[in-house]
């Protein structure tokens, strides 16, 4: 099998040979800053061009009503002027995207870090499978693109914020925001089975394990989360 020579032809041959890639980055070291960087700032940005596009007033006036909808008048006029910076809404959608990136990758981890045990072969510790999980959220900067284009070519200053995720459920079944589904709508995305894809493949590569436990590992917590975060929603 051919290797890939550096970590940024990586990126491009992870859509369509990944199997070099984890072949490589297995053996390659530092390499998992350039996706890391790249997704946490294109990750971004339809965060930030969001932010600045929105009719703020009418956006806060969104939140309150699909956060705080059930609370006092004056209960939500408190939520209403904790929203009402904008410059503070943006950046802090900006720095919690990345951050809920780095634990939830931190969480994929451990998680792979656990369930390999099962290969005696396996050499990687959890550094090595944090690093993974940056490969394997490339999918991520498709969808961030998507996003971007969404905000670009819209007209409405009322857009609503699901836009920022045009592959999640929430968008393409127009979910509102008030909806008691709305979060795990907008947590289901398209590109989360190309996320299980890329981590059956990586796992093949990395392991000895079965093909089909590879992608029952893959696929088994994005399952588990979404059907406990419905049946709480149910009950």
């Amino acid at each position: 099998m051919q290797l890939v020579s550096n970590p940024f032809q990586a990126m491009k041959d992870i859509f369509v040979k990944p199997n070099q890639v984890f072949a490589t980055i297995s053996e390659a070291h530092n390499w998992s800053w350039i996706p890391f960087i790249c997704i946490a700032v294109i990750g971004a940005l339809p965060i930030y061009m969001y932010f600045n596009f929105v009719d703020f007033s009418w956006y806060t006036e969104l939140m309150v009503q699909a956060m705080a909808g059930d609370l006092s008048p004056a209960e939500q006029n408190v939520f209403r002027n904790v929203m009402a910076d904008q410059s503070q809404s943006l950046w802090t959608g900006v720095f919690g995207s990345v951050f809920m990136l780095l634990v939830s990758n931190a969480i994929m981890a451990l998680y792979l870090n656990i369930v390999t045990k099962a290969d005696e072969e396996c050499v990687q510790g959890y550094t090595d499978w944090y690093g993974f999980s940056w490969w394997v959220s490339i999918p991520v900067i498709v969808s961030s693109v998507m996003g971007v284009l969404v905000v670009l070519v819209a007209q409405d200053t009322q857009l609503s914020p699901v836009s920022m995720a045009p592959t999640s459920f929430a968008f393409i079944f127009s979910v509102e925001m008030n909806s008691s589904w709305a979060s795990l709508m907008q947590a289901i995305r398209l590109e989360s089975l190309w996320v299980m894809y890329l981590t059956a493949v990586g796992l093949t590569q990395w392991t000895r394990l079965p093909v089909k436990k590879t992608y029952i590992i893959a696929i088994a917590p994005y399952l588990l989360i979404w059907a406990s975060w419905a049946l709480f929603i149910v009950l």
